[in-house]
């Protein structure tokens, strides 16, 4: 059975990737590339890697999603046509690489065999049989990443702050100061034909008009809010942890942005504070490394934070994580609220 469903899940994989290629409406590109990390995900619990899967949903199918459709607000809904000749060039990479990658492939071992080197390295045994004495999180994956290899998530959260910097003093610069962001960020998307294909104009349609739409968005982001709470505070216990929990609530805050505006969303979250967070998350990691020093212990050693070693890494490991936490979610939403706010600064421009 699960066989067959590898099998349909490659499958639909397939179909979609080829429906991209295929494609010239960018609107419907950007839904079908969210179908695509759906249908990956789905690929991933079949694998048993759950903390894979809510991390592909969150990013690809959710914020991923969102900073393609606000990026779609300041620019054209179809993609110009291609030129017929064929460049023989970039052809010949694709096939090279492709080539090598699916020969490279031969001499990995099959999947769940348990002569694997991952399976048979002593540090796989190390993890499996004294994580949970030595750390105290049922989930081996938690232990790992917050704990054992704590180092190296840290280094992963520097730089996810110096890509978000580096993002917002590209195209962060200052803005007139009678600009004013305003209504919904799909609204410049809806002055194009839903119809057919042939139209590319059609008259402006309000998105937040919609009060199917605004109904629906109240209900769902109480329950993305809940959700990412208990991702973020379940995540010794069961899949998930900082960096889901940030995707997942920075996806609710831009899908409450995409339908109800920008505005709205903004007095909740301004940009001021959202750059604040940005660097509030990296420094509380980096913080709880050093007063593991000042007590004594090694860098990120939390077995120092408590009388007990497991509650200090449970106590460690549950900061940790909200700093990933603030910091992934913080650069998300300057990301989307940076993009998104581009399209309605100044005069809206005709396409």
């Amino acid at each position: 059975m699960l066989n067959l469903v590898d099998v349909l899940l490659f499958f639909f994989l397939a179909v979609t990737a080829l429906g991209l290629v295929r494609l010239r409406d960018l609107f419907a590109a950007t839904m079908l590339l969210s179908l695509f990390s759906l249908l990956s995900a789905g690929l991933f619990i079949v694998m048993d890697a759950v903390d894979v899967a809510i991390t592909e949903a969150a990013v690809g199918a959710g914020i991923s999603t969102m900073l393609l459709l606000a990026t779609l607000a300041i620019t054209k809904r179809r993609e110009k046509a291609p030129r017929r000749e064929v460049e023989l060039v970039p052809l010949m990479v694709v096939l090279v690489v492709g080539g090598a990658l699916v020969w490279g492939t031969l001499e990995m071992p099959e999947y769940g065999d348990p002569d694997a080197p991952s399976q048979t390295s002593p540090m796989t045994r190390h993890f499996l049989e004294k994580s949970r004495d030595e750390v105290g999180a049922p989930n081996i994956v938690t232990s790992i990443l917050a704990s054992y290899r704590g180092y190296d998530t840290f280094g992963e959260a520097t730089v996810i702050f110096t890509a978000a910097v580096g993002a917002l003093m590209l195209l962060g610069g200052r803005r007139p100061k009678d600009a004013r962001l305003k209504g919904s960020v799909l609204q410049p998307l809806n002055r194009q034909s839903l119809a057919g294909a042939g139209a590319d104009e059609m008259q402006p349609k309000e998105l937040h008009l919609n009060r199917i739409l605004e109904v629906a968005t109240k209900s769902l982001v109480p329950f993305i809010m809940m959700f990412g709470l208990y991702v973020q505070f379940h995540g010794d216990y069961g899949p998930g942890g900082g960096f889901q929990a940030g995707v997942i609530f920075a996806t609710g805050v831009a899908l409450y942005a995409l339908v109800f505006g920008l505005t709205p969303a903004q007095r909740v979250l301004p940009p001021r504070l959202l750059e604040a967070l940005l660097a509030l998350g990296v420094f509380l990691f980096g913080a709880i490394g050093l007063w593991t020093m000042v007590l004594g212990g090694n860098f990120l050693e939390y077995g120092v934070l408590s009388d007990g070693p497991l509650h200090g890494q449970h106590l460690g490991i549950l900061l940790v994580e909200l700093a990933v936490g603030i910091t992934v979610a913080a650069v998300m939403l300057a990301l989307f609220f940076l993009f998104a706010g581009r399209g309605f600064c100044g005069p809206q421009r005709k396409r």
